[in-house]
């Protein structure tokens, strides 16, 4: 017996569907509306998200690719977790090897990769949230900032280093620490510094700057834990 050719249409509704959820289900694992290291079932994501499973599996599958979603046999899926120690381990590397971008990206930079990256600021600063000062969410890749400063780096080392495996597991604390109190105006008053040291050729100070940034987004976090312990 002949197997069945899938519809093309209904593999891309399927992508489609997938493409959705996997969004979907990003943004709420970022912004902790799914707490890390909480145990989660398909039944209730798909009844959450209003997806069949189908579309569902295959979102976990992309996220766990991830490393945003662990799944375990015989135990399910859980929301990946990083312990506060390793956190603030991370921070102290991030704050050397972006500093270290920051500096590239001011001598390697084009004049249109600085206007784009001038461009996403004017872009983020029309988000309701940030402008409230509650929250400071960035979309991944091409819509965060620190991602278009370490690409504008032109160094492929530091673009692996710092946009691999732990980049999007770190993109749920980065959101979190911007939610803390004053904090999101006063970060995107940071990123807007830094653009203009970037755009004046100044490595010194692009590199000073970002790694007071992420050293103060360090501090804050550091101050969050202590302040649930």
């Amino acid at each position: 017996m002949s197997t069945p050719i899938p519809d093309i249409d209904d593999d891309k509704a399927l992508r489609t569907s997938a493409d959705r959820v996997f969004e979907a289900l990003q943004d709420a694992i970022v912004r902790g509306d799914i707490a890390p290291g909480s145990r989660v079932g398909e039944t209730d994501l798909a009844e959450r998200f209003g997806t069949s499973r189908g579309p569902l599996r295959e979102a976990l599958r992309r996220l766990e690719s991830r490393r945003l979603v662990e799944r375990t046999p015989h135990v399910g899926i859980r929301i990946a977790s990083l312990s506060p120690e390793a956190l603030v381990e991370i921070y102290f590397v991030r704050e050397a090897l972006e500093g270290m971008a920051a500096r590239m990206a001011a001598l390697h930079m084009t004049d249109a990769e600085i206007a784009g990256l001038r461009a996403l600021l004017v872009a983020h600063q029309q988000d309701e949230a940030l402008r409230s000062d509650t929250a400071y969410f960035q979309q991944e890749g091409d819509l965060d900032f620190h991602y278009r400063v370490i690409q504008g780096s032109h160094n492929a080392a530091l673009t692996e280093l710092l946009i691999g495996e732990l980049y999007h597991r770190i993109r749920m604390y980065r959101y979190q620490v911007s939610a803390y109190p004053n904090r999101p105006q006063k970060a995107f008053a940071e990123h807007q510094r830094i653009v203009e040291a970037i755009e004046a050729r100044d490595g010194d100070l692009a590199e000073m700057l970002m790694r007071r940034h992420i050293s103060s987004a360090r501090r804050n976090f550091e101050q969050l834990m202590k302040e649930n312990a």
